[in-house]
């Protein structure tokens, strides 16, 4: 468990009491809502009780009237129409969703999503020029395109009308498209900026269905797998996403499914359970992300994209779940294999571990999981960290951040070092000539060093408030669990409660974890320490007098229900170490 610097996040003390009256809320719960900015009544209780009916009129995206007229004119007309999307999982449930949308009004429609490792990235000039040759007069891209102005010149010289749907920044010009639908358009007023991919896609179906005269009892069925996308692409959980994430998890968590998503949960242990954030988080989107990193995006589409209830279907759509799940598991095993070989190079060569920023590289690193391993790697460490994979002369690289440090425009700085890079301030990507990776990381350890202090690499804990364990009550609990599903701009609450006192000493669990049995004033609970094993002695000679940071959940085992707590940080107060 790493260290931390706790901090306290303040709340406005009068409007939590107002909102605390006004709807009956425990005080706690009000103070939650106030500092994530819902500080009327009004806006909390909107807060609280997420619908569909919330979601906005999809015509007030800019280029909406012309996308679905044209695609209203392609399915009576049956042209053919080809939805283009991304291989990650935001743009894997966009396509899905999308294309059913399509079918279930009659069209006659298909899908292409690029292989990582052959096709590359997004919307390219050849995509487009193989879709013509098949016979595509109408491509709709989903997660991807809004800078592709080169494969949308290209589309319109084959005669090939091109509608985008993005959600990615735009660069000062927009691709010459038939329709370029994408909330962060500088000219649209659309009041959600953050929508994931399949969340703009989803507001696509909605107009298709509104303006085709299809009843709002279709929408549901396609929120439940925009919501897998929307969690899966950490944006932020409020407005719009939050609508989509909430109802969605109601849909995942009820039923009924299409035989590929029942399969996909059932073999993941999630079916007939109640589901939130975590499960769509770290064991669904997983398993479909495996798809594109280790063999291709198609495996998971034709597994979500069955239909049927037919024995034969249903063999299928188990074999499929299956084969992702293997894939899952390859996955993690090439995952932990880079993530070893990196961090005893940071911890073995000084020249690299002592620096403001790790930069690791490898021969052969499978480029589908570095990405992840450079996010594992910020959390160990909590430095920025590029993760490069050397193959046949060239380094293709995954970046990953911590919140004081802007990693493009750090690798700004080196621009002329690479072939192409691209990204934002948290995430980036790069490719370089692996003989010049000497070159970028002295110019980006000098950069680093200079712009991060020693405070910039301590992460830091945010404290919600103070909740002692005998305030811990069935309403708090049931409250807490009205302001899920938990993610960005809407985190898991933590807590902080003192004295705690340790009534046995830690549990070692799978030789990573520990399990602690804590009490407070006589009140005593259960709680889990993850992958916080290097604690146990720390722990174990010091059990009483503790600080404990932590978030309240409940778990489910054979059908009842207890309160259990999570602990994100325990220590002996400043004042009483030795």
């Amino acid at each position: 468990m790493v260290h931390r610097i706790w901090e306290d996040v303040p709340a406005d003390a009068a409007a939590a009491d107002r909102i605390a009256a006004a709807l009956g809320l425990p005080p706690v719960i009000a103070r939650l809502l106030c500092q994530r900015g819902f500080t009327t009544p009004e806006s909390a209780e909107r807060f609280l009780a997420p619908d569909l009916s919330q979601l906005h009129d999809p015509f007030l995206l800019v280029d909406m009237r012309p996308a679905v007229d044209r695609l209203l004119a392609a399915i009576a007309r049956q042209e053919s129409i080809v939805i283009h999307g991304d291989y990650d999982v935001d743009g894997i449930t966009a396509t899905v969703i999308l294309r059913r949308a399509l079918e279930l009004l009659g069209a006659t429609v298909g899908h292409f999503v690029p292989d990582r490792i052959r096709d590359g990235y997004g919307l390219q000039p050849a995509g487009i020029e193989r879709l013509h040759a098949a016979g595509a007069r109408v491509i709709v891209s989903v997660d991807c395109g809004i800078r592709a102005a080169e494969a949308a010149a290209r589309a319109r010289e084959l005669g090939v009308d091109l509608i985008i749907t993005d959600h990615h920044e735009p660069e000062g010009a927009l691709p010459p498209a038939l329709a370029v639908i994408n909330p962060k358009r500088a000219d649209c007023g659309y009041p959600e900026k953050a929508l994931a991919g399949v969340g703009v896609a989803l507001k696509l179906v909605q107009a298709l269905f509104a303006a085709a005269g299809r009843g709002g009892d279709t929408l549901p069925a396609f929120v439940k797998m925009a919501a897998i996308g929307t969690l899966a692409d950490v944006v932020p959980l409020v407005g719009e996403n939050r609508v989509i994430a909430s109802c969605g998890l109601q849909g995942l968590t009820r039923g009924p499914h299409a035989p590929g998503l029942e399969a996909l949960l059932d073999e993941s242990g999630l079916l007939g359970r109640t589901l939130d954030s975590f499960h769509v988080g770290f064991v669904l989107a997983p398993r479909l992300n495996a798809a594109g990193r280790m063999s291709s995006p198609d495996l998971a589409l034709d597994l979500l994209l069955l239909r049927g209830r037919d024995d034969s279907t249903r063999t299928l759509a188990r074999e499929l779940a299956r084969r992702l799940c293997e894939e899952n598991t390859r996955r993690q095993e090439q995952e932990a294999e880079i993530l070893a070989a990196a961090r005893r190079t940071i911890e073995k060569d000084p020249h690299v571990g002592a620096q403001n920023i790790l930069i690791v590289a490898g021969e052969g690193w499978h480029r589908g999981v570095i990405g992840i391993v450079a996010s594992k790697l910020v959390e160990l460490y909590h430095r920025p960290t590029l993760v490069l994979s050397i193959e046949d002369g060239l380094a293709r690289g995954s970046g990953r951040s911590i919140p004081s440090f802007d990693l493009l425009a750090a690798l700004e700085t080196c621009a002329d070092v690479f072939l192409q890079f691209g990204g934002h301030r948290q995430a980036a990507g790069v490719t370089l000539e692996a003989a010049r990776i000497g070159e970028l990381r002295d110019r980006l350890c000098r950069c680093a060093n200079e712009r991060l202090g020693p405070e910039d690499l301590i992460p830091r804990l945010r404290i919600d408030a103070e909740l002692g364990l005998r305030e811990i009550s069935s309403d708090v609990v049931r409250h807490l669990g009205r302001l899920g599903p938990f993610g960005a701009a809407n985190p898991k609450p933590v807590f902080r409660a003192a004295p705690v006192e340790l009534i046995a000493p830690p549990k070692k669990l799978k030789e990573r974890h520990l399990a602690l049995l804590v009490r407070q004033a006589g009140r005593a609970f259960r709680a889990m320490a993850w992958r916080a094993a290097d604690r146990e002695a720390y722990l174990s000679a010091n059990r009483s007098g503790l600080e404990l940071a932590y978030s309240l959940g409940e778990s489910e085992y054979r059908g009842e229900r207890t309160t259990e707590l999570t602990v994100a940080d325990i220590r002996v107060p400043a004042g009483a170490r030795a």
